[in-house]
């Protein structure tokens, strides 16, 4: 959790030094850094639904959750 924590520091500190960088102002610059990380999460969820139905390369049968193989081998019995 504090990998991910450290990241989203990271990730709105980018994003606001360029929106200021780019405006000059310091609301702006809040407001895109909030925003854009927000719509990424949003994109980045329907990308996995899609590429979950749509995609190459998962084996058959797989959920895309990380658990997939556990609850396969639980199912078999």
């Amino acid at each position: 959790m504090l990998k991910t924590l450290s990241f989203a520091v990271l990730h709105f500190s980018i994003a606001f030094s360029v929106a200021y960088l780019l405006t000059g102002d310091l609301l702006t610059g809040g407001l895109i850094a909030l925003l854009e990380p927000t719509c990424n999460t949003l994109a980045f969820y329907f990308h996995e639904r899609a590429w979950q139905r749509f995609g190459k390369g998962a084996p058959p049968g797989h959920d895309g959750c990380g658990h997939g193989g556990q609850l396969r081998f639980l199912k078999r019995d």
